[in-house]
């Protein structure tokens, strides 16, 4: 399964994909915001896109519905990993058809979780 990581900080991205990889994912590309992350998924196979919200350019709630509304994107899975905890937020990014939702910081586990919730148990690193 091939990821990408959208972040504007490069430490978050390192972290998210540490934390890939502590849940036994290998396959990672990265992208600074928004509209670096179209680019990528139009010349890509990516199979799951892990964004955050607040980013400059284009923001995780834009990117959500612009992949939702390209019929060649619209089913690639989105988790939001995000600061973001105000229920209108959720809600929000929920109404734009991210498949779920994790609040920073998390552990490695709870990504894992998340991730399972969407495409269902693939690896379990952690029995």
């Amino acid at each position: 399964m091939k990821f990408l990581v959208v972040d504007d900080s490069p430490i978050m991205r390192r972290i998210v994909i540490n934390a890939l990889g502590a849940c036994g994912f290998k396959s990672f590309v990265e992208a600074e915001d928004g509209s670096k992350a179209i680019g990528i998924l139009k010349g890509d196979k990516i199979d799951f896109v892990i964004t955050d919200w607040n980013m400059p350019v284009m923001n995780g709630l834009d990117l959500t519905m612009a992949i939702r509304s390209d019929e060649s994107l619209n089913k690639t899975p989105i988790l939001m990993v995000t600061t973001r905890v105000a229920k209108e937020d959720i809600i929000n990014a929920l109404k734009a058809k991210v498949n779920n939702y994790l609040i920073k910081p998390f552990t490695p586990i709870m990504l894992k979780e998340k991730i399972d919730s969407i495409v269902g148990p693939i690896l379990d690193p952690f029995i």
